[in-house]
C-alpha cells in the first residue's frame, strides 16, 4: 500500500493501545487523514490479562477490534501489519504490506516483557503481556492440576503443583493471589486426589517490598494478605536461572514445573532498528513535548517513550493513564499546528497521577488515591469499578461485572479450557487401590483432627 495523497495532512499512528486509540479519537472532527497500523487487530486491556490466565475471564472480555472502536470515524483507516522500519528523512513508514508517507507520525507501540538479557528464560517462564501469554499460562496452570490428579510419584507431584511467580509488582501480586485462589478454592472440590493444601505458590522479587511504585504501607498490606492466603514471599533475591526443572533464586533451587514471569518491561524491538536514542529498556528518549530530537513531526507516546514529568522530574509511569494522557497531549499539539494557531513554544508534558490500585485476592485490593490509602473490600469495589470503566464497549463491561459477581459468590472460574496440545506427562500413574488407600488415610487424618478439637 502506498499512500501519496496530499489533499489533506496525513497522520500515521503505529499502535492501537490506549495511547494510539486516544490520539486517533482526538481528530474525530479534524480535517486530517489518519492511518493506524497495528500488528494485532484488537485493542487490549492488559491489566486484566492475569484474570484470563487464571480462568476468570475470556480473552474477548478484555479486548475489542480496533476497527469496531473507530468505525464511525471516517477519517481513520486501519491497517493490520508489523512496522519494520521508519525513514525519518523521507517521512515513510515501512511495514509488511508496503509503505505509508506521513506529515506527522505518532509511535505508540507499547511495551513487551523484559527478561533482563536472559531471553532463554522465556520458553520456561511465559510473561503476561499478550493474550497468547495469558492463554499459555492458563494452559500450564490447569494442566498442572490434571497431571497431579493422576501422579503417584510425590516428588513429581510437588513439582507440578509448585508455581513460582517472578516479580512483585502489581501484576505479580495479582497473579499470585489469583493462582492461590484457584489452588485452594476453585479446583480441589472438583478433583479427587488434589487437595487445597497441596499447591505451593511462591512470589519472588528483588526489591525490599512488594508493589514498589505504591506507598510503603500498601506494600506491607499486600504482603500480609498474601501470606495469610498461603503465598510464600521471597524478597531481595534475584533469579539466577530458570529451567524446565525449576528456578534458582539466590543460593536456593526451587523444583517447579511452572514459572510465570511478571518482572520488568521494555520497549518493542522496532526501537532498536531506528536511528534514535533509547534507554536501557529500549524505550525511545523524547523531548519534553514527547517528540524525537531532531524530528518535531515525530512523537512517541505511552510505554514506548522514555518521558520525564515536567513538574516532578520523575519518569512518566508505564500505566494506562500515562498512555492516555501522553496520547491526548500530543494530539492537542498536532491539532493546533494543523489549524494554524500553534503556541510560540510547544508545552512540556506533565503527568497527572490519578492513583494506583492492585487486586490482592478475593474481596481484597489495595488503593492509593492521592494521600488516601485504603484496602480490603472497599479497595476491591474501587478496583472493580475503575477497571470496568476502562473496558471498551457496554457488552464487555456488563459481561465482566456479571462474571465477577458470579465468581465472587460461588468461588468458581468458568473460563478454564486447556487449549493447544495438553501433552500430559505423568511419571507414575495412580492405581485405583492407591486412590482408595489415600482416601482412607485422608479420612482418618480428618477424624483425628476433629477428635483433638
Amino acid at each position: 500500500m502506498n499512500q501519496t495523497s496530499k489533499e489533506l495532512p496525513r497522520l500515521v499512528i503505529i499502535g492501537g493501545g490506549f495511547a494510539g486509540i486516544n490520539v486517533a479519537k482526538a481528530f474525530k472532527n479534524v480535517a486530517v487523514e489518519i492511518d493506524l497500523i497495528d500488528k494485532r487487530n484488537y485493542h487490549l486491556f492488559q491489566p486484566l490479562l492475569y484474570q484470563v490466565a487464571t480462568g476468570e475471564l475470556d480473552p474477548a472480555n478484555i479486548a475489542a477490534p480496533i476497527r469496531k472502536i473507530l468505525w464511525k470515524q471516517k477519517n481513520v483507516h486501519v491497517a493490520l501489519g508489523k512496522v519494520t522500519n521508519i525513514d525519518f528523512d523521507k517521512k515513510l513508514v515501512q511495514f509488511d504490506g508496503g509503505e505509508m508517507d506521513y506529515d506527522y507520525l505518532v509511535i505508540a507501540t507499547g511495551a513487551q516483557q523484559s527478561y533482563f538479557g536472559h531471553d532463554e528464560y522465556r520458553v520456561h517462564a511465559p510473561g503476561l503481556k499478550t493474550i497468547d501469554d495469558a492463554l499459555e499460562i492458563r494452559r500450564r496452570l490447569f494442566l498442572a492440576f490434571e497431571e497431579a490428579e493422576w501422579e503417584a510419584d510425590e516428588e513429581s507431584r510437588r513439582k507440578k503443583l509448585t508455581f513460582v511467580i517472578v516479580g512483585g509488582g502489581p501484576t505479580g501480586v495479582e497473579l499470585a493471589g489469583a493462582v492461590k485462589e484457584v489452588a485452594t478454592e476453585t479446583l480441589p472440590k472438583e478433583f479427587r486426589n488434589v487437595h487445597c493444601d497441596m499447591a505451593r505458590v511462591i512470589l519472588v522479587d528483588g526489591g525490599e517490598r512488594l508493589v514498589g511504585p505504591m506507598p510503603e504501607d500498601l506494600g506491607k498490606k499486600a504482603q500480609e494478605v498474601l501470606e495469610k492466603m498461603g503465598v510464600e514471599i521471597h524478597l531481595q533475591v534475584h533469579v539466577n536461572e530458570v529451567t524446565s526443572e525449576g528456578v534458582v533464586i539466590g543460593d536456593e533451587t526451587i523444583p517447579a514445573e511452572n514459572v510465570f514471569w511478571a518482572a520488568g518491561v521494555q520497549g518493542q524491538d522496532l526501537a532498536k532498528e531506528l536511528d534514535v536514542e533509547t534507554d536501557r529498556g529500549s524505550r525511545i528518549v523524547v523531548n519534553p513535548d514527547m517528540s524525537i530530537p531532531g524530528h518535531p513531526e515525530v512523537f512517541v507516546v505511552g510505554d514506548a517513550a522514555h518521558a520525564t514529568d515536567a513538574k516532578t522530574g520523575k519518569p512518566v509511569p508505564g500505566v494506562a493513564q500515562g498512555a492516555i494522557q501522553t496520547g491526548r497531549f500530543v494530539a492537542e499539539i498536532i491539532k493546533q499546528e494543523l489549524q494554524g494557531n500553534p503556541p510560540k513554544e510547544r508545552p512540556a508534558f506533565s503527568y497527572y497521577d490519578k492513583g494506583s490500585m492492585a487486586m490482592i485476592g478475593r474481596g481484597n485490593a489495595i488503593a492509593a488515591i492521592g494521600k488516601v490509602h485504603y484496602s480490603g473490600i472497599l479497595g476491591w469495589i474501587s478496583w472493580n469499578i475503575l477497571h470496568v470503566m476502562f473496558l471498551v464497549g457496554f457488552r464487555n463491561r456488563f459481561k465482566v461485572m456479571l462474571d465477577w459477581l458470579w465468581n465472587y459468590i460461588w468461588k468458581t472460574r468458568r473460563s478454564r479450557l486447556i487449549t493447544g496440545d495438553p501433552q500430559v506427562h505423568i511419571k507414575r500413574l495412580y492405581s485405583e487401590r492407591q486412590k482408595r488407600e489415600e482416601e482412607k488415610r485422608r479420612r482418618l487424618l480428618h477424624r483425628h483432627k476433629d477428635e483433638e478439637q
